[in-house]
Parts: structure tokens; C-alpha cells; sequence
């Protein structure tokens, strides 16, 4: 029988920092949910983060892409009377084209497509920013939101 408590992780690893230090208004570092250091042979990367006030340095994720993997970028907002409400606006840049989040959402970014920067417009509310990088097993091989092993 299979002891599935292995592939179960209840206490993140806090690596991903900035190229900036301290972000203020905003979980720093993010919490590492997935990776083959926690489960090895997942080749997953989760990482995820509370945004609660305006961030500081704004933008603080900068232009980037991933080579080798897909990324999915989660924003979720915490009002559990109107959970589609983000609390707050973001303005996300992807190929080129500026988008406007402002509801809970996912967005499916192909491997090698620059993204960034995110720009906060507004919190009202804080919101958990995830990301889930397919195919990269480690903080080096995912660099969520480009930074890499910084």
C-alpha cells in the first residue's frame, strides 16, 4: 500500500525572493507549495503569495518568460460572499498585450512567451497570487516571476 502522507506538503519552503529585497504590501518570500526538493519526482512548481496592500517597489514582477515551461498564474481573491471579486486591480502584460485583472482568474501563459511586468492599480482587499510552472521541478528550473535562484 502506497503512503500517500509523502506527496502531502503542510509546511511550504519560503525561497522565492525579489531582485528588489523587501516588497512591501505583500507576502515576502512567497511560500514554495510544490516542487521535487518537497515531493521528489512531481516536476511541478507551485508557488503562492498574499498581496494585502499596494506593493512596493510597483511593478516588483518584472518582464520575463520560461523556455522549457507553461506557466499558469492564479489570482484569487478572498471574499467568501463574492469570491469572483478579486480586491483589486492588476494590469498584467502578456505577449504584448496589456491585460486588465480585476476578478479571481487563471491564465495559461505558453513556454516562451514574455510576460510581465504585473502592475498593481488598486487593493482593496487581499488576493493570493499563484503560480504553477509545469515541467520545472525546482525554484532554478521554474524562476517564477524571473527571479530565478535570487
Amino acid at each position: 500500500m502506497t503512503d500517500y502522507y509523502k506527496n502531502l506538503v503542510q509546511k511550504p519552503k519560503y525561497e522565492v525572493g525579489t531582485v528588489y529585497g523587501e516588497i512591501k504590501g505583500r507576502q515576502y518570500p512567497t511560500m514554495t507549495f510544490m516542487s521535487n526538493e518537497l515531493v521528489p519526482g512531481s516536476n511541478v512548481y507551485i508557488e503562492m503569495g498574499w498581496v494585502y496592500a499596494m506593493p512596493d517597489p510597483n511593478p516588483h514582477i518584472p518582464e520575463h518568460s520560461h523556455a522549457d515551461s507553461d506557466e499558469f498564474v492564479l489570482h484569487i481573491g478572498s471574499d467568501p460572499k463574492n469570491p469572483e471579486d478579486l480586491g483589486g486591480e492588476i494590469e498584467f502584460v502578456v505577449g504584448g498585450q496589456p491585460l486588465k485583472i480585476n476578478k479571481t482568474s487563471a491564465l495559461y501563459v505558453p513556454a516562451g512567451v514574455v510576460h510581465g511586468p504585473l502592475t498593481w492599480k488598486s487593493v482593496t482587499r487581499p488576493h493570493l497570487q499563484m503560480t504553477i510552472i509545469m515541467g520545472a521541478g525546482t525554484l532554478a528550473e521554474a524562476a517564477p516571476a524571473g527571479y530565478g535562484g535570487q
